[in-house]
């Protein structure tokens, strides 16, 4: 299924640039020789921020599928998907 709402398009996008931001000033510390905990610290920001992001992604995705006017087998089968998302392991890819 893809993104219905260009708001839920958008929020994604805002959330995205900042923290390719993040991740641009993780660089520029590195270039700079920044001390090490520093780097750990907004290494761990830029986790935070990905999986804040991946929430309000998911739940703004399983608002727009499960509000839909799906029922029976097709709103069960979205359910799953939905939880599949939210429990995958990344390291597993």
């Amino acid at each position: 299924m893809k993104i219905r709402s260009e708001m839920t398009r958008e929020e994604l996008r805002v959330r995205l640039r900042r923290i390719e931001g993040q991740v641009r000033g993780v660089q520029k510390m590195l270039d700079d020789d920044r001390d090490c905990r520093e780097i750990v610290q907004q290494l761990n920001a830029i986790r935070a921020a990905v999986q804040n992001a991946t929430g309000h992604f998911v739940q703004s995705h399983a608002r727009e599928c499960l509000l839909a006017e799906v029922d029976g087998p097709t709103r069960a089968a979205l359910v799953e998907d939905i939880l599949a998302l939210v429990t995958q392991n990344p390291s597993a890819s």
